[in-house]
């Protein structure tokens, strides 16, 4: 591809080559040719601060791993039915960053693919169907996993996965009650469909959640939730299922999401910033788990377990350990969230920041007294920040959160650029 080509030609070139309505972000779409670390750069050279890219977690073109796929690459790239030292050992490295519980791993190349072994591996393990997810979630594109795709907690009465109300304070299930009587009112609702399971035939296998709400819009959850939720799911047979594919890997200041909730899950699915760009993913539990769904499916992925993702792999957590990310995500994290916090009272349509470490969102209302949730707003703000050279994006429920999600290795410096862009944002939008 010829990187000068004008942005216009090259989205009309790719309507007929992808089909029309493939997504795009931004108002005006982006062309990049070029990225480093938290940089990104245009065919014109222009730079733009990537502030919501997981997948190149340790930065992009970082050379460590860069240098390890190369090297692997000139040597030998097979599929997984041969005995290869790097694929062990990086499952062992895997396993590893887990407690006890978790032993074994099945590599996949999606997060998609390692949520739809989830499934069938819970499934298999307790003998029954219903899966358990949230109302304003996403864990996939396949059809068996993108049925949980924001179906609504009005749908539980029918089907194999039904949905509960997402915990949070902000917008809570009962108006006025303490965070205690909160919490039980959305355990009470997952009460009701692990009843409702058992009470069709269909039978409840589990509970599948993203550890922080991610996709919720990093709600703040009444306290002890997913300790106690976890509770109920194992005293009813079932799994409890951690998708990490956004919350792990350091990007909350710790490995795990699970950690930062405080609960102990079953099987974790972790994915994106796995392989820094390489499509890496992969199912953890402990070993009985995964031999049961071994042993009932023969399961095989031709790219999965391959010794060039492994050597990747192991290359993105060597940079974690050695350039001591987690700390970096904990300290920048708690500057950045603490800056925009001291936004909320100066700025009429930041309704709440919540997050997690590296993980940010900023939830964008209208001025009213109701605090309705203002999508178009968000929709706003985040054009014009990438108009002043910050690429972000829009999530939660109602798509009205400013979603900030930077590449492990984004500075204070960073962060106190984008402070500046987003005052003068916030300061138009606001009028």
């Amino acid at each position: 591809m010829n990187a000068t080509t004008p942005a216009a030609t090259l989205a009309a070139r790719r309507d007929r080559a992808f089909g029309a309505g493939a997504p795009l972000f931004y108002s005006t779409p982006l062309h990049i040719v070029r990225g480093q670390g938290v940089e990104l750069f245009d065919p014109e050279g222009r730079r733009y601060v990537d502030m919501y890219n997981n997948v190149p977690c340790v930065g992009h073109a970082n050379p460590h791993v860069a240098e390890a796929m190369a090297r692997q690459q000139s040597t030998l790239n097979v599929h997984s039915r041969y005995l290869h030292e790097g694929i062990v050992t990086f499952a062992e490295r895997l396993a590893a960053l887990h407690g006890p519980e978790i032993e074994s791993v099945i590599f996949s190349c999606s997060g998609t693919e390692a949520n739809e072994v989830a499934l069938r591996m819970a499934r298999m393990a307790t003998g029954k169907a219903g899966i358990v997810c949230t109302n304003a979630t996403y864990h996939g594109n396949s059809e068996a996993v993108g049925k949980m795709t924001r179906i609504g907690s009005g749908q539980n009465s029918a089907g194999d996965v039904r949905a509960i109300p997402f915990p949070e304070m902000l917008r809570p299930l009962v108006p006025g009650a303490g965070e205690d009587e909160l919490c039980e009112a959305y355990l009470d609702r997952l009460r009701q469909v692990i009843r409702g399971f058992e009470e069709d035939g269909t039978g409840f296998a589990g509970l599948i959640v993203c550890s922080i709400f991610a996709n919720e819009g990093l709600p703040d959850v009444p306290r002890g939730f997913m300790a106690r939720a976890t509770e109920i799911v194992h005293d009813a047979g079932g799994l409890v299922i951690a998708d990490e594919v956004q919350a792990g890997y350091c990007r909350s200041g710790v490995w795990w999401g699970y950690d930062v909730l405080g609960f102990t899950p079953d099987i974790v699915v972790t994915g994106k910033p796995m392989g820094n760009g390489l499509p890496l993913a992969a199912t953890a539990a402990s070993r009985k788990l995964v031999e049961t769904f071994r042993s009932a499916t023969r399961y095989f992925n031709t790219f999965a377990s391959s010794p060039l993702q492994a050597a990747v792999g192991m290359a993105v957590i060597d940079v974690i350990e050695h350039d001591r990310l987690a700390e970096n995500v904990a300290a920048v994290g708690a500057f950045l969230k603490a800056a925009l916090a001291e936004r909320k009272g100066r700025f009429a349509s930041i309704a709440d920041v919540r997050g997690h470490g590296l993980f940010i969102g900023v939830e964008i209302a209208k001025t009213d007294a109701a605090r309705d949730p203002d999508m178009d707003k968000a929709v706003d703000i985040i054009n014009r920040l990438k108009d002043r050279g910050f690429l972000t994006s829009n999530a939660g429920a109602y798509r009205n959160v400013v979603k900030i999600r930077p590449p492990l290795v984004f500075q204070k410096s960073h962060a106190e650029e984008f402070i500046v862009a987003f005052d003068a944002t916030m300061a138009e939008v606001d009028g």
